[in-house]
């Protein structure tokens, strides 16, 4: 069985290209590039900020989470030397999702009967920047939940 190979024409490079009646051009005209384009800015500047603020509560609920594990700890250090524990007695490392955001410090209430603590999450670079609604937290030996931003009236909005 041999096979027939059929020859294309050669065009020449010079001649003209005709179009068929029904053959319709392959492309996208300048605007429906640009409504394209302002569908895509629109769509964005909506999500932004709904992005930012969701990574600031999420930053904000990292180091909640952090400072009640911290409070544990004070707790159990408490049994072990009957007294509240500074970051340096608890041996503590801030851990690396909470730490490029807040500023976790634990401080024994000196002097006081019964013994206390206070365990503070100050934000700082972006997060202080973006979360002016909560600011600093604070956390007691009691549980006692509070937050000094524009919201600090309801600390159940920052907690």
């Amino acid at each position: 069985m041999t096979q027939v190979l059929k020859r294309t024409p050669v065009v020449p490079a010079h001649a003209p290209v005709r179009r068929c009646a029904n053959h319709q051009s392959r492309g996208f005209t300048l605007i429906e590039v640009m409504v394209t384009v302002a569908i895509v800015a629109i769509l964005a500047a909506v999500a932004y900020p709904s992005y930012t603020a969701y990574t600031v509560r999420s930053n904000r609920a990292a180091a909640e989470g952090y400072m009640l594990e911290v409070t544990s700890l004070q707790q159990r250090y408490l049994l072990d030397a009957r007294q509240y524990g500074d970051t340096t007695a608890l041996n503590l490392t801030t851990p690396s999702n909470v730490s490029p955001h807040y500023r976790i410090d634990t401080q024994p209430k000196a002097g006081a009967t019964p013994p206390g603590f206070t365990i503070t999450a100050t934000p700082q670079n972006t997060q202080a920047i973006r979360d002016t609604a909560c600011a600093t937290l604070t956390i007691d030996e009691a549980g006692t939940k509070s937050a000094t931003g524009t919201s600090s009236g309801d600390p159940t909005a920052c907690w």
